[in-house]
């Protein structure tokens, strides 16, 4: 390894002290940083989503969601635990507010629980979950907060799941009903709009893998039937707002995709052809029927219909859009969310044709670098290179978007406030962003935080943390501390950047 930044790994150690989930390897510098400021007007946010720090499950009306009905089975979380009390935000959401104002953030991402505006997923309206996030938009409003707002955050109201959920195409209509109500309660005071967060998790870990809620078993069917009905809601929720709010409310709609970078293992063409087959795969899957042609990516079509022929399907088990629903999909959105963690390297390798899934469609195996030193979760290798690479081949494929980072962050299992690791991951990712913007031409408008404070990390229950704030959960008052990391990402906001003359900027680990 070149560069060894021998200090920088003493102090890490140092610094660190007992958090066993910083490995004790080398920190190497990446590359020199870029000393320069964003643009003008540059979105800054922190974000949560309300299943992970609401609470307050079962009270004032709020019915049922496909979480809880998930996390209340015995073995499904981490020592048993569950979102029904979190952060209590339901009641705490003042605590979120100043710690917000303490970071100097233009905005916070949050998301509406569905089942608590509407607890049968249509029809009865229940008033109190409406109040509940009017005060929380006032409270933002008074401390000069715009709230950047998501939809769907995987809380789907159980009783839409018993009627099929994702695997519905009525959804889109139940989607679209849902919308309207949060646009017409919310949307004078909302101007940045997300429909959906990550429908790669619900369509493969929910209806794929069935590790994630609501547990579908369909690797190779499910998956890419979920897919297809979450990308139909999402155009028909775009233009619900684009006919009938946008004229008068003049906010913007977008969708937030999480998306790895992935890296060619070798200098083989066919390594080069299997990381572009995962970033299509992951990434394409979504963006291209809505920022590209319409459509599915050509090598997804390509792939699983071959197999799908071969493996006895009298079709593509890869649904197909008719050419209305092209025309309606495409351009169904006014900026391209990108939630972004860790990168993978890739090779080409061809899978058991017997083997019916969304994995094995690919014919590829995408691994870590041992090298790349880690996070408290075991799937989040810090690489702040790929953020940037993403950027660009976001821009190119599908016709230079606007983008918005809506989610950026690494955990650790300590929570300790002296989070040096989590400093050098937002120093390196976020100036990969200034970097894009900057030499890359890239129209990144914004950055969001994830995530304001520690919370409930699904399957993982709060054993991982992703927190710029601590939050005591053996107290019940549940208050939140600052971490070294929200003093740092505070400066960062009021510098609009990086500046040489500026501490925050000179911490020791490069």
């Amino acid at each position: 390894m070149a560069n060894i930044n021998w200090m920088g790994w003493l102090l890490m150690v140092l610094l660190v002290g007992n958090d066993k989930t910083v490995p004790v390897s080398c920190i190497y510098v990446d590359e020199p940083l870029l000393y320069d400021t964003f643009p003008p007007n540059f979105v800054w946010a922190s974000a949560t989503s309300a299943h992970q720090i609401e609470g307050a499950w079962n009270v004032d009306g709020k019915g049922p969601s496909i979480w809880d009905t998930y996390t209340s089975q015995p073995g499904i979380v981490a020592e048993g635990a569950t979102g029904q009390t979190a952060c209590n935000s339901y009641y705490f959401y003042q605590k979120d507010v100043d710690a917000l104002k303490s970071l100097n953030v233009s905005h916070y991402r949050f998301s509406i629980s569905w089942p608590r505006v509407l607890p049968d997923g249509i029809g009865r309206i229940n008033q109190p979950g409406v109040d509940y996030y009017k005060n929380l938009i006032a409270a933002l409003k008074v401390a000069n907060i715009q709230p950047m707002v998501t939809l769907y955050h995987w809380d789907l109201p159980q009783a839409l799941e018993d009627m099929g959920g994702w695997l519905n195409s009525s959804v889109a209509d139940w989607f679209e009903e849902y919308a309207r109500l949060c646009f017409t309660q919310f949307g004078d005071d909302v101007k940045i709009w997300v429909t959906l967060n990550e429908p790669w998790i619900t369509a493969w870990q929910g209806y794929g893998l069935g590790v994630s809620a609501p547990a579908k078993y369909g690797p190779g069917t499910y998956t890419y039937q979920a897919g297809h009905n979450l990308i139909l809601a999402h155009a028909k929720v775009y233009r619900l707002y684009e006919s009938s709010f946008k004229p008068f409310q003049q906010g913007k709609v977008g969708i937030a995709l999480n998306i790895n970078w992935y890296s060619p293992a070798t200098d083989l063409t066919a390594d080069a052809d299997a990381a572009e087959r995962a970033l299509q795969f992951m990434g394409g899957w979504f963006a291209n029927p809505i920022f590209g042609s319409g459509d599915y990516p050509s090598i997804m079509k390509q792939k699983i219909g071959e197999k799908s022929a071969l493996q006895g399907f009298n079709q593509s088990r890869l649904p197909e859009f008719t050419q209305e629903q092209k025309i309606f999909v495409q351009g169904s959105a006014d900026f391209l969310g990108i939630n972004h963690y860790t990168s993978f390297l890739t090779e080409d390798k061809p899978s058991d044709i017997n083997d019916i899934s969304y994995e094995a469609d690919q014919d590829l195996y995408a691994y870590y670098d041992p090298s790349w030193y880690g996070s408290g979760s075991p799937w989040l290798k810090i690489t702040p290179f790929g953020l940037r690479n993403l950027l660009v081949w976001l821009r190119n494929r599908f016709n230079d978007p606007e983008m918005i980072i809506t989610e950026n962050g690494c955990s650790d299992t300590a929570g300790n406030l002296d989070d040096m690791l989590r400093i050098y991951y937002f120093k390196h990712y976020i100036n990969n962003v200034l970097k894009a913007i900057k030499n890359d031409g890239v129209k990144v408008t914004g950055y969001t935080a994830w995530s304001l404070m520690d919370n409930f990390e699904w399957r993982a229950g709060y054993n991982e943390k992703f927190g710029l704030f601590n939050v005591n959960f053996t107290s019940p008052e549940l208050p939140r501390t600052a971490k070294a990391s929200a003093s740092y990402y505070a400066q960062i906001i009021r510098d609009n950047g990086f500046r040489t003359d500026q501490p925050c900027n000179n911490y020791p680990i490069s």
